[in-house]
């Protein structure tokens, strides 16, 4: 086929687009600006279009795929249709794309790009995740010998229910895009109960309040009994977390903290029902962590600089535990704290718990609401954030292997000793990277 997706630079869409194209699919796309994603695909041979235009849908084409955030009012959209080609949101693509396979499908609120990369490095097969895995240096693997499908599935738009779940695995239910579910909770716990229950096999985290309801015939992991010995290391000033999962002895796994252990136990579980617990314990080590979580992106004497994608107050809380873990290991003192809020609505609605969840940081530097489109809304980070030692900054620049914080024009703090963390989804990666 002939597919043109609309929106390529986006992680999912990107994953989606690659997967065709190792399938033998002829696959183009646009998106609004040029980034590291829209190159990748260029240098994988997809021909990609900077902005939307209807010139962009090429001659012949079969299929149009789009993202969440394209409207039926894009160019490309109404070129499509009134040329009579199919137009499909990603949502309903999948279940095209995964109708035949044999799908390990991961959801949950946080901990699910993890947990599909460690069952990636674990198991063999086709994987599609919501991030680059450091281990096969992409966010898509492709093998066409088997039918096995490791795939994040993306509950933020019901899409998950499409993604044809041979072995549902849940990190939690903790909710999260409530605007999709009209802010109905069991309109929400319905989708993740239907989820689990399409699957012959069900991996659970039994702990999370919602999951320990489910009465489902289900291979349940408490964490808080099933997981042990606990032990935190470093390799190479790389994180380490070795832990005793059940009676199925030690592992150890990259990463630090109780939420790491818990994603590896999970990937562990799923591969079990097919693989050797030797085997497991082998391949899991394969795992190098995920760009943009927990990603040192510089190591020095003086100073490490953290990337990570954390932008729900639970995910920032578990990542400062591992911060302090991190700190505490190699002997630094202070941890800085940049984030960058994102979505106006996310921020106003977890806003009490964004405020508890920098507790252990140094100095926190606020950046401006990365409004991923959403109208501006009034927010008080400075009387809100106030008792934190606060910088409330316009935009970040790397300065060799400093990080400095700018107002206006003026550079106001130049960060260039301990452990230095940026929380968020949208533009900071690259602030802090000193890239587009």
């Amino acid at each position: 086929m002939k597919i043109h997706f609309i929106g390529i630079g986006g992680i999912g869409i990107s994953g989606l687009a690659k997967y065709m194209r190792f399938s033998g699919h002829e696959v183009s796309g646009s998106d609004m600006k040029a980034t590291h994603i829209t190159q990748r695909l260029l240098d994988r041979g997809i021909k990609v279009f900077i902005g939307h235009d209807a010139a962009n849908i090429p001659q012949g084409c079969d299929l149009v795929i789009h993202s969440a955030i394209i409207r039926d009012t894009n160019v490309e959209v109404i070129e499509a249709k009134n040329r009579g080609i199919d137009v499909l949101h990603r949502r309903d693509a999948l279940l095209r794309i995964l109708k035949e396979k044999k799908v390990y499908a991961v959801c949950g609120a946080h901990g699910k790009s993890t947990t599909t990369a460690i069952l990636a490095s674990i198991m063999s097969g086709s994987a599609i995740i919501g991030a680059e895995s450091k281990d096969f240096g992409s966010n898509v693997r492709y093998d066409g010998s088997t039918d096995v499908m490791l795939f994040e599935a993306d509950e933020s738009d019901g899409s998950f229910l499409n993604s044809n779940p041979y072995c549902s695995i849940v990190t939690n239910a903790e909710p999260e895009h409530m605007e999709y579910y009209h802010y109905n909770i069991d309109e929400f716990h319905n989708a993740y109960s239907r989820f689990v229950e399409m699957a012959p096999i069900r991996i659970i985290n039994a702990e999370d309040p919602f999951m320990a309801t489910l009465t489902c015939d289900a291979i349940r992991l408490f964490p808080s009994q099933d997981i042990t010995n606990i032990h935190y290391t470093l390799i190479d000033d790389e994180p380490y977390t070795r832990f005793t999962l059940k009676n199925m002895g030690e592992f150890e796994v990259w990463g630090f903290g109780e939420h790491i252990a818990m994603d590896a136990s999970l990937a562990i579980l799923a591969a079990a029902q097919t693989m050797s617990i030797a085997a497991i314990r082998a391949n899991i080590l394969h795992f190098k962590g995920i760009k943009k979580r927990f990603d040192v992106i510089f190591k020095g004497s003086d100073r490490v600089i953290i990337d990570d994608y954390a932008h729900h107050p639970t995910e920032i809380k578990a990542t400062m535990e591992s911060l302090k873990i991190y700190a505490e290991l190699k002997g630094f003192k202070r941890i800085i704290a940049i984030w960058q809020p994102h979505k106006y609505s996310r921020t106003i609605d977890n806003l009490d718990a964004f405020v508890a969840c920098f507790e252990g940081c140094a100095e926190l530097v606020i950046l401006p609401v990365w409004a991923a489109s959403e109208e501006p809304r009034e927010i008080d980070f400075a009387g809100r954030f106030g008792h934190y030692n606060l910088t409330m900054s316009d935009k970040l620049h790397r300065a060799g292997d400093t990080i400095e914080s700018i107002i206006g024009d003026d550079v106001v703090q130049t960060y260039d000793h301990d452990l230095i963390v940026g929380f968020g989804a949208g533009d900071l990666t690259y602030q802090l990277r000193g890239t587009k």
